[in-house]
């Protein structure tokens, strides 16, 4: 259940989000199975097997973004067309020209499609309405800009805006290292990544290490500053922070383990329980991090 990345954003200062108006505007892009010509299909799903598109509870909402997109790969593409152009050689009596090929080639990527592999993929999403949150667990940018843009199509006004604060990440991460002091309820963990601000982009990384503090002020003099610092916060979830302001590698350490309900009755219990522990967790820590960054400028929430 655990969010493993959080790409993070705001709801807007006027976004008022009822269940019952997004559930509505969901289903007119629920996930429908595409044909076999489409090359990719993508729809809202349930989040949980037996709920319905929105999952709410005590104000936190999760999505599910359900995306089916075929592998087809351009030189099995290419390899096709060109054993179908030699046919066509033979038939006609020469080569075909710039515009059958392109032709040629449209007409094999259609014929292939049906055969093309199905890469299958779920990206979730939590909104906050309480201290209005809005995360996406996503690695990669990619994902992220899938899903704001299927919401874009889905909710109107759209909703969300980013997420900015006074103190950028890096300037705030390479303050804590040369102080190495973490801010009030975070301790500084064994990853790291100094990155060089010249065209060099020079990058030194600690993994699993502990950071000498001597070492990493002697790299920010040289001037690196840090763009990726691993964190825990209150000893009971640890990330990494990004100079981007994402989240990675989010996990809930023993401390939270040990208070999930281990008594739930179904998978369906067990869900709420692990949700309501997630979102409660999160909210607190996205709020103290915050915090430490100096906060959110009032012009932008």
């Amino acid at each position: 259940m655990w969010f493993k990345n959080l790409k993070l954003y705001r709801l807007a200062p006027k976004a008022k989000l009822t269940v019952t108006d997004l559930e509505a505007a969901l289903n007119l892009l629920a996930f429908r199975p595409g044909s076999s010509q489409d090359n990719q299909v993508s729809g809202w799903m349930p989040p949980r097997d037996d709920s319905g598109l929105v999952y709410a509870q005590n104000g936190q909402i999760l999505l599910r973004l359900h995306v089916e997109k075929k592998l087809l790969p351009a030189s099995v593409v290419n390899q096709a067309s060109k054993a179908r152009a030699i046919q066509i050689e033979e038939q006609q009596g020469y080569k075909p020209g710039r515009k059958q090929m392109k032709e040629i080639k449209e007409q094999m990527t259609m014929e292939l499609l049906p055969r093309a592999f199905v890469i299958v993929h779920d990206t979730r999403v939590w909104i906050d309405t309480i201290n209005r949150w809005v995360a996406i667990d996503a690695a990669a940018t990619a994902s992220s800009d899938e899903v704001l843009g299927m919401l874009a199509r889905t909710l109107a006004p759209f909703p969300i805006v980013p997420l900015h604060v006074e103190v950028a990440p890096a300037r705030a991460m390479t303050q804590w290292l040369c102080e190495n002091e973490a801010p009030a309820g975070f301790t500084i963990d064994q990853n790291a990544e100094l990155c060089s601000t010249g065209e060099s982009k020079a990058t030194v990384r600690y993994l699993n290490q502990t950071i000498n503090q001597k070492e990493a002020v002697y790299r920010i003099r040289e001037g690196k500053q840090c763009t990726r610092l691993a964190l825990t916060w209150n000893d009971r979830v640890s990330f990494v922070l990004t100079d981007n302001l994402d989240i990675k590698r989010v996990a809930p350490l023993d401390v939270l383990k040990e208070h999930q309900d281990a008594q739930a009755a179904n998978e369906a219990e067990q869900f709420d329980s692990d949700f309501t522990l997630m979102t409660g967790e999160l909210a607190h820590l996205l709020g103290d991090l915050v915090a430490a960054l100096g906060g959110i400028p009032p012009t932008t929430d």
